[in-house]
């Protein structure tokens, strides 16, 4: 459970010369600060100091942008682009939702990803080689599922370039499941498609 839930967030201030104020520690913070504020949990918005405008989030996506700028990649470039392709598109306003339930699915099923992750590969399975094979395909699987709301039968995915190994009984399994959460999902655009 998150510790912040019933906590008010903090409040951080920017001003014009780019300097970030927390207002619960009355101390100046850096990006990396509010970095290891999000990791350690805790909650925080930030307001531009002279328009009180609510610029959380581009302050978040500057977070993220120096994390990827020194050299901690997270986002694969695929990704990035296709996310990008989504701005001005007729589903743009789904894609928020998608995200959002992807993101929490993956949250509530860490501990149990690595924990089939350490069996599959070993102790050091995390950094391994053995691991960027399972991102890879995971990689794919996750275009593959993006190809799929691209506008709307806007065509079948596309074919990996080539054939994979045969599956293992643990990848079938998380295909399986990664098609039932893919179809939930498409239930619940329905659903909200049907009410716009």
């Amino acid at each position: 459970m998150d510790k912040t839930a019933d906590k008010e967030p903090t409040v951080i201030k920017k001003y014009a010369n780019r300097r970030l104020y927390n207002t619960g520690t009355s101390t100046y913070v850096t990006l990396e600060d509010l970095a290891e504020m999000v990791k350690a949990g805790e909650d925080f918005v930030v307001y531009d100091a002279k328009s009180s405008d609510d610029i959380t989030r581009s302050v978040l996506t500057q977070i993220i942008f120096e994390q990827e700028s020194k050299g901690q990649n997270l986002l694969p470039i695929t990704f990035l682009r296709q996310l990008i392709r989504f701005y001005g598109d007729s589903i743009q306003n789904l894609i928020p939702t998608y995200l959002d339930f992807s993101i929490d699915s993956l949250v509530r099923e860490q501990e149990k990803f690595r924990n089939q992750m350490t069996s599959a590969f070993g102790p050091a399975a995390f950094g391994t080689a053995g691991l960027s094979d399972q991102v890879r395909r995971n990689t794919e699987m996750f275009e593959q599922a993006m190809r799929m709301f691209l506008p709307f039968g806007g065509g079948r995915p596309a074919q990996t370039s080539a054939p994979s190994a045969p599956e293992t009984p643990a990848e079938k399994s998380d295909l399986d499941q990664l098609k039932k959460q893919l179809d939930e999902m498409q239930k619940r655009l329905d659903r909200m498609a049907d009410k716009s």
